[in-house]
């Protein structure tokens, strides 16, 4: 897997979303501009309307993917819609990979027709994709709907969803299962506790690190108490060497797994299959809110069907399909306002309260966070 009981936070960490405009994926004229003068910048003409860009893209007849495993955000089902909507293939590359090994992949196959060609990072690789050249300036139509806090201005990446920092336990194997930071700590789940991947490469497991530093009298300015949290589950044995993924849930490796909360619902029929109950729960006192973010790869070899995967993801079939998933999709209040949420489609997801309050850190407070993580994470936890 890349790297619900829902208790009322004590402290939340993450701004309500405001009310957007309703233009859907497939009407807005919002983005004919910005679809030119992307256009423009990459000498390729797509067009100006999705189908414009659906009819551009049927032509190229593919387009290249990675990182995105079926059951992470519903992403299954969401390809599933893309491929069937415009019959276009959408190959997935290494599902596993994490957001470093993503921009890995675009520098070791850069100008080949392979390269990937629509990138899905977390929140503190963006700057990097910018840096490095490979973010292109692109505006989906529903720019518009899309909070300020979930896209660049310039347009280099949009945050299509986002979900929340959570503590799942297989309760078959743990009797008591935790509810907050604080109780992780406890010499009962001794070899339990679980990130997901490494957090200077993977952002789930940078997010968990963030969350905990909010636990400990950190902020959003200073992730090191989290980092020093870490260091106090490692040294007393309660922090677990393996990653979470798919396989090592289901054969009970990980008894507690540290992920986004939309990376469970696909998983537990899967659990109860292999005989484990499934209890998700975000902590109650280091709530924390992280988005990943889409880009466009610049020197893509089908640029107008990535572009059209860009859309799909952020129009109406995307944001539902995240949804079904327990992700939050960039567009959520519009799709409320728009009464295409019902009770179904939210069971999956943090109560009310708790969305309305998600704020989301800066990018400049990412990347101080991300740099810390770089100096620290080795010595005090990795290396130890």
């Amino acid at each position: 897997m890349r790297k619900l009981l829902l208790l009322a936070p004590l402290a939340v960490s993450m701004l309500a979303l405001p009310a957007c405009s309703t233009a859907g994926a497939e009407g807005s004229g919002a983005a004919s501009s910005t679809t030119a003068t992307a256009d423009a910048a990459s000498g390729t003409s797509c067009g100006t309307t999705v189908d414009d860009i659906a009819a551009a893209a049927a032509d190229e007849g593919k387009v290249n993917l990675i990182a995105l495993p079926d059951t992470w955000a519903n992403y299954g089902g969401i390809l599933a819609s893309y491929r069937d909507t415009y019959g276009i293939d959408a190959t997935v590359a290494n599902p596993d990979a994490s957001s470093a090994d993503e921009i890995t992949a675009i520098q070791t196959l850069r100008g080949q027709a392979d390269m990937p060609e629509v990138v899905d990072v977390g929140a503190s690789f963006t700057q990097q994709m910018i840096d490095e050249g490979y973010a292109e300036v692109y505006k989906p139509t529903v720019w518009d709907d899309i909070p300020d806090a979930l896209k660049d201005p310039e347009g280099h990446w949009v945050a299509s969803y986002y979900g929340v920092m959570s503590i799942a336990t297989n309760t078959t194997l743990v009797a008591d299962p935790p509810t907050s930071f604080a109780d992780l700590e406890d010499p009962k789940y001794a070899g339990q506790v679980t990130l997901n991947g490494d957090p200077r490469e993977a952002g789930a497991a940078f997010a968990a690190v963030m969350a905990a530093s909010l636990a400990n009298g950190g902020s959003f300015d200073d992730i090191l108490p989290g980092i020093e949290y870490f260091a106090g589950l490692k040294e007393s044995g309660n922090l677990q060497a393996v990653d979470v993924s798919q396989a090592t849930l289901l054969s009970g490796e990980v008894p507690i797994a540290l992920d986004w909360t939309y990376n469970f619902p696909a998983i537990e029929p899967l659990m109860t299959d292999a005989g484990f109950d499934l209890e998700v729960t975000v902590p109650s006192d280091g709530v924390y809110g992280g988005y990943y973010a889409q880009s466009v790869v610049t020197e893509a070899a089908h640029p107008c069907a990535a572009r059209l995967f860009l859309e799909h993801l952020v129009g109406d079939d995307g944001a539902l399909g995240y949804l079904e998933g327990g992700a939050i999709p960039a567009r959520y209040a519009t799709l409320v306002a728009e009464g295409k949420v019902d009770a179904e489609l939210a069971e999956n997801l943090p109560d009310a309260d708790t969305i309305d309050a998600i704020t989301f850190p800066s990018q400049d407070q990412i990347d101080a966070a991300k740099a810390t993580l770089s100096e620290q994470w080795g010595p005090m936890v990795a290396d130890k």
